[in-house]
């Protein structure tokens, strides 16, 4: 990508302070090209010139300045985090080279799904010219359709590319697994569509900047929003009062564009996963389906995620306590020996993913508290007070619905989120399950150590290689049930007996757990105080 100067655009460094900067961007990027230097001083240059105009209104909507930020973005390995800057920023956001420009950046690193949801941003946002987006759109879909016309070629044994971990059809088979969904979408109880825009009062962008008691109507129910509960690239959620009751709490989580494959995934799990089960895998009651948005309405959980559970010990210098690990990797255990025994990968797993379920509040038939009555009875079977105890997984945005594919189908493609990409990702090689039970593993090292998990090849005794954490085990820990997880899932093959490996390791860390009374005490007293920090 050549960098341009306009002969509309000021010509000295006077009118226009951007120009020095382009010409010394030109010269790293022959130096570059020449192999005269590593590329480090261009990233810094890059980076600097962007720190420098990111907030001058004289560039905002510059051509040259956009183009900038794609150099960088190309020498970026977290490339969403940067658009998201951008985004931010608001540099160039109405102007379609902006949208075509990242979707075809997109689908060069693989991800099909996401790069037709930006062509679709950018024809709701009628970026001008909004004919520019819709052509390279339909060229897009043009290439898919040809992607899906081999791919159905493929037989149950073969692996397919599939270019992005968003959802099944973000990949080589995305037409045809769209269509079959939306068929499927439509027998389903609380799914509203409609081809026209969200149309009420109060504008969802004006959310953004001010959410907090603004009352918006949904499907003729009005909820009060009371706050902003997290947001990423493409969506925002909403805490909110349904028809303004404190006592009826939910969740709304506002997508452009719209975004209905959560939906399906959320209604897979209540056919596929037991009753019993359900609460550790988050509930949604709607989705309401805009031209031009998505609303999913469902559960409110504001005990606060894993995550802040990892970062209250990491803000004292200090990692969790062990017997919550313990517990927690028993939690997370269940939850996947659940969901990969019936077909179902989640695909984004990560303790920000991860709600925090604490025993609902009231009073037990002998007197005591549900939260202070956690004993060694109904620990193994989760029964009792421990039902409701846990965690949540939630974000069903990646998920992937193994059942709308053949037997014995393996994947490829890498999902690009740093720290969470499964060894077969980074060798490049088919995967299943691995992106699941690798991201445990991660949360489990996170919990452990306050870090990242990185991991080294090492010759087994055994024969072959094995792939362990760097990290070592603090010798009055478990060693040998910590190794044991890692060597077990870090080293686990596609066609493989995943849930029966889940299931075993999950036995053994319960076994130890009820080996010794004091450590379901010390659980259920850490668990009181944590509620008690987290919550307030």
């Amino acid at each position: 990508m050549a960098v341009i100067f306009p002969d509309s655009q000021p010509s000295t460094p006077l009118q226009d302070p951007l120009l020095p900067w382009l010409w010394s961007v030109k010269q790293a990027l022959e130096d570059w090209n020449s192999r005269k230097e590593s590329g480090s001083d261009l990233i810094k240059l890059l980076s600097d010139c962007i720190a420098a105009f990111k907030d001058n209104d004289q560039y905002r909507d510059d051509i040259r300045f956009l183009k900038i930020w794609f150099f960088y973005m190309d020498f970026s390995e977290d490339f969403g985090s940067v658009f998201q800057k951008m985004w931010e920023s608001k540099i160039c956001v109405g102007n379609a080279l902006l949208y075509i420009w990242y979707a075809s950046f997109l689908e060069s690193k693989g991800k099909l799904y996401d790069a037709s949801m930006v062509y679709q941003m950018g024809i709701s946002r009628n970026a001008k010219p909004v004919e520019w987006v819709k052509k390279a759109h339909a060229l897009f879909l043009e290439r898919m359709s040809e992607i899906v016309s081999s791919a159905q070629t493929i037989g149950n044994d073969e692996s397919i590319t599939f270019g992005s971990l968003t959802n099944p059809w973000s990949s080589s088979t995305m037409k045809v697994l769209l269509k079959k969904i939306n068929h499927e979408l439509m027998k389903y109880d609380g799914y509203q569509c409609t081809t026209k825009p969200y149309s009420g009062k109060v504008a969802l962008s004006s959310l953004k900047n001010s959410s907090r008691n603004k009352t918006i109507e949904i499907g003729r129910t009005k909820y009060q929003i009371i706050g902003c509960a997290g947001q990423g690239g493409f969506a925002q959620v909403y805490k909110a009062y349904v028809s303004c009751n404190p006592d009826d709490v939910v969740a709304l989580k506002i997508q452009k564009p719209a975004f209905p494959w959560e939906f399906y995934m959320y209604r897979q799990l209540n056919q596929r996963i037991s009753d019993k089960e359900r609460s550790s895998f988050g509930l949604a009651h709607r989705m309401h389906l805009y031209s031009d948005c998505s609303i999913l309405v469902c559960d409110y959980l504001g005990n606060g995620t894993l995550q802040d559970a990892i970062n209250s010990f990491a803000v004292i210098g200090k990692s969790m306590e062990e017997v919550l690990c313990l517990y927690y990797t028993i939690e997370m255990l269940y939850m996947l020996e659940s969901l990969h025994g019936v077909g179902i990968i989640h695909g984004d797993f990560k303790p920000d993913n991860l709600l925090i379920r604490y025993a609902r509040d009231g009073i037990t038939k002998a007197g005591s508290h549900y939260g202070n009555d956690l004993t060694k009875d109904g620990f193994r079977d989760r029964s009792g007070p421990w039902h409701d105890q846990g965690l949540c997984l939630v974000d069903w945005g990646r998920g992937i619905d193994m059942h709308l594919f053949p037997d014995n189908m393996e994947f490829k493609g890498d999902c690009r989120t740093s720290g969470f990409r499964c060894v077969e990702m980074q060798e490049n090689r088919p995967w299943t399950f691995q992106v699941d039970t690798y991201g445990l593993c991660v949360v489990v090292h996170m919990m452990l150590h306050n870090s990242y998990m990185e991991i080294e090849k090492k010759l087994s005794p055994e024969g072959g290689y094995i792939y362990q954490p760097k990290s070592s085990f603090k010798r009055y820990w478990n060693g040998e049930l910590w190794r044991n997880l890692f060597k077990k899932l870090l080293n686990s093959r596609p066609g493989g007996n995943d849930k029966k490996l889940l299931q075993d390791l999950r036995e053994s860390f319960q076994d130890y757990m009820c080996s010794d009374p004091q450590l379901i005490k010390k659980l259920s007293e850490l668990l009181v105080k944590q509620r008690a920090s987290l919550c307030a």
